[in-house]
């Protein structure tokens, strides 16, 4: 894993860019739209910051989204059709992920470990035509079920943020998200899909998820719920409902992949 100091490098950029931007500034509507949405910054960068290392300083993830903020007021043509919101939070919440990247807080075992489970949920799928319970995801894998359930949780953080990465974009420029493909934010297609194949194919995928983990998924992304507080909803723990989550995503991940990759 790459050592990196907290509170350098893409965080020292973000700092600079913003400089740069208010010196370049000419108009006051773009300061004025960029102080306007910083409490959205501040919400994302929370948001995303939550189950990260105590080391990662939330200021650098801020100062990551305040750029992403900027490029979307510098990019933003509301002749799109597009709700200004909307297209920014894909480029804070990108920028963010962007930081996070750069500093590779992941460790490597926890990575192989994902793959190795996200690798058996594709095999059993295929075997079975839907996807595996836990049961013989851990068969599959030859853990126990303790094991499997233990394993999700410490994939956890290899998900968390999986929704919200931009995967593509439309044919008129606005970014492109997984969480947008689930809720039919995209207004045109990617290159190798037409957007109705694409819905098609999410909202298949999305009904071979049990109810719970469905439930899950809408509360996290939709009603913007912590994993605490959908633990207190359907009266679980929060470990577990970090364990339902990571298994749906996982699931979700290894579904639009194959469907990428066999067309």
């Amino acid at each position: 894993m790459t050592n990196t100091v907290p509170g350098g490098g893409r965080g020292k950029r973000a700092q600079s860019g913003l400089s740069s931007y208010q010196k370049m500034s000419d108009t006051s509507s773009r300061d004025d739209m960029v102080e306007k949405h910083l409490p959205l910054v501040s919400y994302i960068a929370s948001r995303l910051a939550i189950g990260l290392p105590d080391w990662i300083d939330k200021r650098d993830l801020v100062n990551a989204g305040v750029i992403g903020l900027i490029d979307a007021v510098n990019h933003f043509d509301p002749s799109k059709g597009f709700k200004f919101e909307t297209y920014a939070k894909t480029r804070i919440r990108g920028s963010i992920i962007d930081e996070l990247r750069q500093l590779d807080w992941i460790p490597r075992s926890t990575r192989t470990k994902s793959r190795e489970i996200e690798r058996a949920i594709e095999k059993l799928s295929k075997i079975h035509g839907r996807f595996p319970r836990d049961e013989e995801v851990a068969d599959e894998l030859d853990w126990s079920l303790e094991k499997y359930h233990k394993a999700l949780g410490q994939v956890s953080v290899t998900t968390l943020m999986s929704l919200d990465e931009m995967i593509g974009s439309t044919t008129n420029g606005a970014p492109v998200t997984r969480l947008d493909l689930i809720s039919d934010g995209s207004e045109s297609t990617l290159d190798k899909l037409t957007k109705k194949e694409l819905l098609d194919t999410v909202v298949d995928i999305l009904g071979k998820l049990t109810e719970q983990e469905r439930l899950v998924i809408a509360l996290y992304y939709y009603e913007e719920l912590t994993l605490k507080e959908i633990g207190m909803v359907i009266e679980v723990t929060e470990s577990r409902i970090s364990q339902i989550h990571t298994a749906a995503v996982l699931k979700l991940r290894s579904k639009l992949r194959t469907a990428y990759n066999e067309r």
